[in-house]
C-alpha cells in the first residue's frame, strides 16, 4: 500500500475535524455543504483511485506495538469491495443532507463526525490485521454516537447509550476471541486461509471454534445478529442520513465485514467447515432472516420497518459467510455490496416523506405516490430489487445465495434456502404494502388535501435516482459482477 491510501484515510478525520474551526454561520449553509462535499469527493476520488491501482502485500506500517501487535494498513482485494460501496454511496449521502439536515439543525458537528467517520471507515476497510481493525472498530463506535444523538432529546440519548453498551460488549466479547489468535496462530496479518498453528492447536480444537464463536457474535453485535439486534431499530431516531449510512454502509456492513475477515482470513474456512462452530453460524443467520422479517412485516413504523428489514438482510450476508467456502464467500460479498445500495436508496425514501411530510407510519402514506412520484418511484425500484425480483440488483445476490446454499450439501444450508424464500414473501408484503397504498389509495379516498406536499429538491432526488439507476444497471449486468466477486473470493485476485 502506498502513501496515497494513507492521505485517503487521514484526509476525511483532518477534513472533518476543522469544520467547526471554520465557524460557519446559518447564513453560511452553502459554503459548509460545498466544504463537506468538495472533501467527500475528493476522498472518494483518492479510495477509488488505489482500488484501481492497488498492489496486495505492499502494507504501510504505522506502529509497532509488540512482537505480534502493529498498525498497519494494506489493500487486498476484499478491501476493494468495501472501499467501492463507501467511495460510491458517501458522497450520495452528503448530498442528500444538503437539504434534509436543514431543519434538523446542528449542521457542523453534523458534517464533522460525517466526514471523519468517513475516514475512519475507509481505515476499516484497509486494515492488514485484526489489532488495527479492531482499534478503528472501537473508534468507529464513538465517532458515530454524536450522530446517533444528534437530536439530544431524551428518545436519541437513550439510543445513544444503548448503541454504546451493545457496541462495547460486543467488541469486548470480540476482543477475547481475538486473544486466541493471539496464542494460536502465527500472526494476526489477514491472510487468506487463515493463520492459526495447527502443531500448536493439538488437541484444542473445540477451544479453538469457542473462541471463533465470541469472535463471530462480538463482531455480530454490529452484524445485529440475533439476540444482540436491540440497538439497530433504536438508532432509528437519528436523523436519516445517519440512520442510512447505519443500516446500509458504515456500521452493520463494518459487522458483516469483519466476520468475513475473521472467519477466511484469521480463523480459516477449512478449520471451521464441518465443525458445530459452523452450524452454529448457520443456524442464529437462519432464524434471524426469519425473525428480522416478520418483524418488519408487523412493524408499521416506516423507519422502524427497514430497521427490522436491514436486521433480516444482515443475515444474508451472513449465511454466505457461513457456508465457509468460495461460492459462499462470493454470494455474501455480492449482498454486501447489493443490499448497501437498496436499504440506502429506500431510507432515502422514507426520509423524504419524513421529512416534508411529517408523516411516520405506513397507513399515513396513503396516496402519496400521486403528488411525490418520483419519491414513490424510486421507492418501488428499491421495493422490487430487495424483494429479489428478477431484473433488479437484489435478484442477483440472493440467487447466488440460494445456489450456495443447495449446493453446500448441508442440512443448514437447506434451512438456510427455506429461510431466504420466507423472507422474500415477507419482504414482498411488507415493501409493497407501502408501494400499494402510496400510488392506489383506497376507493373514494380524496387527495386534495396532499397538494401541499411535492417531491424534494434535486439535492435530495439526485442521490434517488442515481440509487434507482445502478439497481437496475446491476440487475441487467450481475454476471460481470459475480464473475468478479467469484475471483476474489477464491483469492484470483
Amino acid at each position: 500500500m502506498n502513501y496515497l491510501m494513507m492521505i485517503a484515510i487521514a484526509f476525511p478525520i483532518i477534513w472533518g475535524a476543522c469544520l467547526p474551526l471554520l465557524h460557519y454561520k446559518e447564513a453560511d449553509r452553502s459554503s459548509r455543504n460545498k466544504y463537506a462535499l468538495t472533501g467527500t469527493l475528493i476522498t472518494s476520488a483518492l479510495v477509488l483511485l488505489n482500488v484501481f491501482t492497488f498492489k496486495s502485500n505492499a502494507g504501510f506500517q504505522l506502529i509497532q506495538l509488540t512482537d505480534k501487535m502493529s498498525i498497519v494498513f494494506d489493500v487486498d482485494a476484499l478491501s476493494c469491495v468495501f472501499l467501492c460501496l463507501i467511495a460510491i454511496l458517501w458522497p450520495l449521502a452528503v448530498l442528500y443532507a444538503w437539504e434534509y439536515m436543514h431543519h434538523e439543525g446542528k449542521e457542523n458537528k453534523f458534517f464533522s463526525f460525517y466526514l471523519m467517520t468517513y475516514g475512519i471507515v475507509i481505515g476499516l476497510a484497509c486494515s492488514a490485521n485484526l489489532i488495527t481493525f479492531y482499534l478503528l472498530y472501537e473508534c468507529l463506535t464513538f465517532a458515530t454516537i454524536p450522530l446517533v444523538m444528534h437530536a439530544m432529546n431524551r428518545r436519541a440519548i437513550k439510543a445513544g447509550r444503548k448503541y454504546f453498551m451493545y457496541s462495547i460488549a460486543g467488541a469486548a466479547t470480540a476482543f477475547v476471541g481475538i486473544m486466541f489468535l493471539v496464542n494460536y496462530g502465527t500472526s494476526l496479518d489477514f491472510i487468506y486461509g487463515g493463520t492459526l498453528d495447527l502443531v500448536k492447536i493439538g488437541s484444542q480444537q473445540n477451544l479453538i471454534l469457542f473462541g471463533y464463536i465470541l469472535t463471530f457474535f462480538g463482531f455480530g453485535v454490529k452484524a445485529a445478529v440475533f439476540p444482540f439486534h436491540g440497538w439497530l431499530p433504536s438508532a432509528g431516531v437519528a436523523p436519516t442520513p445517519v440512520t442510512a449510512l447505519l443500516h446500509a454502509v458504515a456500521v452493520v456492513k463494518a459487522g458483516v465485514f469483519a466476520i468475513m475477515r475473521v472467519t477466511y482470513y484469521s480463523f480459516g474456512a477449512a478449520f471451521l467447515s464441518g465443525t458445530w462452530a459452523q452450524s452454529i453460524v448457520l443456524s442464529f443467520a437462519c432464524f434471524t432472516i426469519v425473525f428480522g422479517s416478520v418483524c418488519a412485516w408487523k412493524q408499521q413504523h416506516l423507519k422502524k420497518r427497514f430497521a427490522y428489514s436491514t436486521i433480516s438482510n444482515l443475515s444474508y450476508i451472513l449465511l454466505g459467510v457461513g457456508m465457509m467456502n468460495a461460492q459462499g464467500l462470493c454470494a455474501g460479498l455480492a449482498h454486501m455490496l447489493i443490499h448497501g445500495i437498496m436499504k440506502i436508496c429506500l431510507f432515502f425514501c422514507v426520509g423524504v416523506v419524513m421529512e416534508k411530510t411529517h408523516r411516520e407510519y405506513v397507513p399515513e402514506i396513503e396516496g402519496m405516490g400521486r403528488v411525490m412520484p418520483i419519491t414513490f418511484g424510486c421507492f418501488t425500484i428499491g421495493s422490487l430489487s430487495l424483494s429479489g425480483i428478477p431484473l433488479f440488483a437484489g435478484f442477483i445476490s440472493k440467487a447466488a445465495l440460494g445456489t450456495a446454499a443447495v449446493s453446500s450439501g448441508l442440512p443448514l444450508g437447506l434451512a438456510g434456502l427455506c429461510a431466504l424464500l420466507i423472507s422474500a414473501v415477507l419482504t414482498a408484503a411488507y415493501t409493497f404494502e407501502i408501494v400499494i397504498k402510496a400510488f392506489f389509495p383506497s376507493k373514494g379516498f380524496n387527495t386534495r388535501h396532499l397538494r401541499e406536499f411535492k417531491d424534494p429538491s434535486w439535492q435530495m432526488k439526485t442521490p434517488l435516482i442515481v440509487l434507482s439507476v445502478l439497481m437496475i444497471l446491476i440487475g441487467l449486468h450481475g454476471t460481470e459482477l459475480m464473475n468478479l466477486l467469484s475471483k476474489i473470493a477464491m483469492n484470483l485476485m
